[in-house]
């Protein structure tokens, strides 16, 4: 019996919004323990997927006198690209702009900034490692 619907393609929809759920529960799982790797170096998170018009900063926090926009990739092994490589120059110039905004807004053109890259490796099994790149771009 057809019902005007293809059940394969409904099945397959509803497995990709499964995985997208799963897929995104890692990753603000990364950016927590990231944001837990921040503190114990000394950082003080000031903001957690900071959101403007021109785009969203996964972590904004301040260290020595500095404010640290923070972009955070969680991987399962360290067999992906380099970390770097996955803030490609596109990235780059919105994470640039958005944290622009936020420098705007928080009255903090007295402070110099820097952009970091943190990767978060989380095996399967096992506790998460982390990579942190200062001033990545």
């Amino acid at each position: 019996m057809n019902f005007g619907f293809n059940t394969r393609k409904l099945l397959s929809l509803h497995w990709l919004r499964r995985a997208r759920r799963r897929h995104l529960r890692f990753g603000t799982a990364g950016e927590r323990k990231a944001a837990a790797y921040l503190r114990q170096l000394g950082h003080r998170v000031l903001a957690r997927n900071y959101t403007c018009p021109y785009g969203e900063i996964d972590l904004v926090t301040f260290n020595d006198g500095q404010y640290v926009f923070v972009e955070v990739k969680t991987r399962t092994s360290d067999t992906h690209q380099d970390p770097i490589e996955a803030v490609g120059p596109a990235k780059q110039h919105r994470l640039r702009r958005a944290a622009r905004h936020y420098l705007s807004h928080a009255s903090a053109s007295d402070h110099a900034s820097r952009f970091d890259v943190v990767t978060v490796i989380w095996p399967t099994h096992g506790k998460p490692s982390f990579e942190h790149i200062e001033n990545a771009f």
